[in-house]
C-alpha cells in the first residue's frame, strides 16, 4: 500500500485523479475500485484505490470540503475523459 502525503483540495483536483485511476495512468496493477474513507487513527479523510480483494493500493489525502462533496464524484465516476 502507498499513501500519497499530497492532499487533494478540490473537486477538479479529485476528478483529475479518478481520470488517472480509470485510465491506468498511475500504473497500479489489479485496480478495481476507488472509496471515500477515514482514517481510524487520525480521523482524516483519504480517497482510497482498491484491489479486487478490497486491500488498498494507493490513498490520497483528501480536505473535510472534498470529503464531504466529493462522495457523488466517487460513486458515480468523472463525467470528463482523457483523450
Amino acid at each position: 500500500m502507498k499513501l500519497d502525503e499530497s492532499v487533494i483540495d478540490n473537486l477538479e483536483e479529485l476528478e483529475n485523479f479518478l481520470r488517472l485511476v480509470e485510465s491506468g495512468g498511475l500504473g497500479l496493477k489489479n485496480a478495481a475500485g476507488v472509496a471515500l474513507a477515514t482514517n481510524n487513527a487520525d480521523g482524516r479523510h483519504f480517497v482510497a484505490v482498491l484491489d479486487d480483494k478490497h486491500q488498498l493500493l494507493l490513498g490520497r489525502w483528501v480536505t473535510e470540503e472534498v470529503y464531504e462533496n466529493g462522495k457523488d464524484l466517487v460513486r458515480n465516476g468523472p463525467k470528463k475523459k482523457l483523450h
